[in-house]
């Protein structure tokens, strides 16, 4: 059985550093998000602090090409022009970019690697959750690799392949091993083994808007 939504949530999003920029030029800036802060702004006005206004207030043409989930931490990508956010925007839709994640999943994955390919819809019931399901659901497939193993804990490398909401939470809570910290998806000792979601956005590659050339960016994962 999945936790029951909170009732109360506070936002208290973290503020030291600011902004961690990786690379910055005239056409994209690449960030690493520090999990509890938005990408974009909620519709409640306590919402409004978030990874997009930070940006924007230092470059206001900024727009997100993509978004990661508030407790998830790690590369993010913005675009500073039109013609920049509709090139990467096109690499994104189209499979064309790469990325990877880092995450810490409760218990012993069996094997050193494979694929989890199950397809997810909104969980209407209970949003933002999503769920497996295969009536409704869009394909989702997502590769897994070992990288260590502790005592209760595997931690992966995780390559989605497709590009659902809360696709890597879903897939491993799936196969059951959900993400520790994970408080949509885990539950029990999993839930309490963190303090927050181990779940990091290690590396994106994509082909740069101005010259096509392919950049690859990395941020160690935190945890």
């Amino acid at each position: 059985m999945l936790n029951p939504m909170p009732k109360i949530f506070v936002y208290d999003p973290p503020t030291d550093p600011w902004l961690n920029i990786l690379h910055e030029d005239s056409d994209i800036v690449v960030l690493d998000k520090p999990s509890g802060l938005l990408t974009v702004p909620g519709k409640d006005l306590a919402l409004a602090d978030c990874l997009e206004a930070r940006v924007q207030a230092r470059h206001p043409t900024a727009k997100v090409v993509h978004r990661l989930d508030k407790d998830t931490s790690g590369i993010l990508l913005m675009a500073l022009n039109k013609k920049a956010l509709g090139n990467l925007g096109s690499q994104f839709e189209g499979r064309k970019t790469k990325k990877s994640y880092v995450a810490r999943v409760w218990g012993e994955l069996e094997g050193e690697s494979g694929r989890v390919d199950l397809p997810l819809a909104t969980d209407w019931e209970h949003k933002p959750r999503q769920r497996v399901d295969f009536e409704r659901g869009r394909p989702s497939q997502t590769e897994w690799e070992v990288i260590a193993r502790e005592a209760n804990a595997t931690r992966v490398r995780l390559t989605p392949i497709t590009g659902r909401t809360h696709q890597l939470r879903v897939h491993m809570m799936a196969i059951g091993h959900p993400i520790l910290g994970d408080q949509f998806y885990a539950t029990g000792e999993a839930l309490a083994a963190a303090e927050r979601l181990q779940l990091h956005a290690e590396m994106l590659s994509f082909f740069h808007p101005a010259d096509g050339l392919e950049r690859t960016f990395i941020a160690p994962s935190p945890f």
